[in-house]
């Protein structure tokens, strides 16, 4: 079958709004298993395009894509091979060009995934690099001579395990991975890759896209020195980046990433944007020390990246109502004018409904707490569905990552699994041939279309609190205080241009009630939730929020 219309056309050119990302609400899609549309099992442009409908009907202003480049598929698109088109498995750079004016016609701004720390070792510049010391590529790559017996340079070490560092026969000489040991890092300190980089960042912004997710923004450059990183105490070591079985997480990774040189990178790519009215950029920041200072850093002045996402909320730690607070006020007390990205699961973690044991009541409630913080938020395929992880057998696990650490970390396969559409399919009409990763069949009652259909489905749910949030420029673009936190329950105030929005939420299976801050406060119907007030005290059911507003309404 064939999703793809030809009749597409580019729409009309669309009011532009400099500032639309500032608050947005961003879906992302990945597109391996969003929705296959010529039965090979592997989800493609084509596939998207049929379903940009129930993305514009949850209420998001933004799609972001993980990486549709030509790659070998080893790391599934992170391992670039070619940046300027797309792989044939999802298509042709025309079904990406018929992609973006669908978006655009739907109201959806389109961002993609640029991958600029590393390449595939297939790709034609490391190709060349690493055929002599002395070519026009040769220093496009971070090189290094072993050290006098013949081990690797320094002690960094790889993401995906291992050291960071892999031998090269033809160069007789190390090469730098921070992740698979065929995706090199690129030397950003190289003048001319800056400049190929940002000629490609430039390549797809004429072409249409209006912002791109920034993969490991904070691994673009290294110490030039190579000095080893210090050891971290065992105390300080925590599994927010990697996960506990993985020895990088007893590093204090100074050297490898985290550069002061970044900065000043980053201020020319944010330059490359600012000739593209109202294009944006949202950075991956990986980082278990200095995550929040870091967003801090890069989305600060005006004149790096726009907004930054760390894994403060996509971590294994519980979300309770006294972490939120921790989390939200450090952040405030050190990004300054710069703004966060925030985010519950993503195509890296295990999806949170299963990460923090939710019940479908908690999974509603954690939604309505997300869409009330201040920041951009991202929400990513099949949360709106309320999915959980997915159990994937070893012998058909495709994840290198889980491969590598199985059975103690299974690897990022469970959160990858293919969207259920309908119920009534094994597929889950998600493929007419065989999925690439297995449909969970738990999923299949979670159909997208079967919720559409049910009032009191989490999808439904989903859309009512999007909708919520977009009637509110408090939600977007107001300030935020922490009014009250424990364990259990959170309460914040939201507050622009004279309204003020209270946010309640009990984070437990009890009932609770909690006092009104001084005002007139009107309950408001932000979506199906039973908590009631008397003016001065809310009484809040187990996994129920209040929301109330004062000022103008």
């Amino acid at each position: 079958m064939s999703f793809l219309d030809p009749s597409v056309q580019d729409s009309p050119a669309q009011d532009v709004d400099p500032d639309w990302w500032r608050g947005a609400v961003i879906y992302q899609i990945y597109p391996r298993s969003y929705q296959d549309s010529n039965g090979d099992g592997v989800g493609d442009l084509a596939g998207i395009i049929h379903r940009l409908p129930h993305i514009a009907d949850l209420g998001a202003d933004a799609i972001w894509i993980s990486p549709f480049f030509r790659s070998p598929m080893l790391d599934f698109g992170y391992d670039v091979s070619d940046y300027r088109d797309v792989d044939p498995l999802f298509g042709t750079l025309g079904d990406f060009d018929a992609l973006i004016a669908r978006a655009h016609e739907l109201g959806l701004k389109v961002l993609i995934d640029l991958v600029m720390s590393h390449t595939s070792d297939q790709h034609p510049w490391f190709k060349e690099s690493r055929a002599s010391r002395d070519n026009a590529k040769a220093d496009w790559y971070v090189w290094a001579d072993a050290k006098p017996d013949g081990s690797p340079p320094n002690n960094w070490l790889s993401i995906f395990g291992g050291p960071a560092w892999e031998w090269d026969g033809e160069r007789m000489q190390y090469y730098l991975h921070n992740f698979l040991r065929e995706q090199p890092d690129l030397n950003l300190h190289n003048p001319h890759v800056q400049r190929e980089l940002l000629d490609m960042t430039r390549f797809w912004l004429e072409r249409g896209v209006d912002g791109f997710r920034l993969d490991t923004i904070n691994f673009y450059f290294h110490d030039p020195d190579l000095r080893d990183n210090p050891a971290l105490s065992a105390e300080d070591r925590n599994d927010t980046i990697a996960p506990s079985v993985n020895p990088y997480n007893w590093q204090d990774h100074l050297y490898d990433k985290n550069r002061p040189e970044n900065l000043e990178f980053l201020k020319k790519f944010r330059a490359v944007l600012d000739e593209f009215p109202a294009a944006t950029s949202v950075g991956e920041v990986g980082d278990a020390q200095r995550g929040t200072e870091i967003q801090a850093e890069y989305t600060s002045g005006g004149d790096k990246v726009h907004m930054c996402y760390g894994f403060e909320f996509l971590s294994p730690k519980p979300l309770t109502g006294s972490r939120v607070k921790q989390v939200l006020e450090h952040y405030e007390s050190v990004v300054g004018d710069g703004w966060a990205c925030w985010a519950f699961s993503n195509h890296d973690v295990v999806r949170h409904v299963s990460r923090w044991n939710l019940t479908e009541d908690a999974a509603q409630l954690y939604a309505a707490l997300l869409l009330s913080l201040r920041g951009t938020v991202c929400l990513y395929q099949g949360e709106e569905l309320g999915l959980t992880e997915a159990y994937v057998a070893f012998e058909e696990l495709q994840d290198p990552y889980g491969i590598r650490f199985w059975p103690k970390f299974k690897g990022r396969d469970g959160c990858r699994t293919p969207i259920p559409w309908v119920q009534d399919n094994h597929n889950g009409g998600f493929t007419e041939g065989k999925p690439w990763l297995p449909v969970a069949m738990e999923h299949l009652n979670r159909a997208a279309m079967t919720q559409a259909a049910d009032p009191d489905s989490i999808l439904n749910f989903y859309r009512a609190m999007l909708a919520y949030r977009k009637s509110h420029a408090a939600f977007a673009k107001g300030s935020l205080s922490v009014v009250e936190a424990r364990d259990d329950y959170v309460s914040l105030i939201r507050e622009h241009e004279g309204t003020h929005l209270f946010c309640a939420f009990n984070l437990s299976d009890s009932e609770q009630t909690a006092r009104l801050p001084e005002g007139d406060w009107h309950h408001e119907n932000a979506a199906p939730f039973t908590s009631t007030h008397d003016g001065r005290e809310i009484t809040l059911p187990p996994w129920q929020a209040w929301f109330g507003h004062r000022g103008v309404a």
